[in-house]
């Protein structure tokens, strides 16, 4: 089993920064593939970020890409979601999820996805 527990949100206004983390706990956390994922109301939960195993690979969504980045720190057992420039559709939930079949290729697929955290509140204030 692994826990994930998501941290960092708020609200901020447009422009700013906001950084996320995610502790896991658990089966080691160097040995599965972490996303982020988001979901406003009345929408889809939709792909933000990935980052494989080691951190060598990332994927982003094209909404994000230049704005958003993803690490993590695998002797913290923490990921991390770095926002900046954060607009008015940033303004979710945002989920950490883990994953121990998604490829590069799949990361990006809800469904790989074995565990997920309890979400955290992102508001982007115009």
């Amino acid at each position: 089993q692994v826990q994930l527990v998501e941290s960092g949100g708020g609200l901020v206004q447009a422009g700013g920064s906001l950084r996320l983390s995610c502790a896991a706990s658990g089966r080691p956390f160097s040995t599965y593939t972490m996303g982020w994922f988001r979901q406003a109301p009345g929408k889809e939960r939709e792909f933000v970020s990935g980052l494989s195993r080691y951190g060598s690979y990332t994927r982003y969504a094209d909404s994000v890409k230049g704005r958003f980045t993803i690490s993590r720190d695998n002797a913290k057992n923490t990921v991390y979601l770095q926002m900046n420039s954060v607009k008015p559709e940033d303004t979710a939930v945002y989920y950490c999820a883990a994953s121990f079949r998604a490829t590069v290729a799949t990361m990006g697929g809800l469904y790989e996805y074995d565990y997920w955290g309890q979400g955290t509140q992102v508001t982007v204030s115009s």
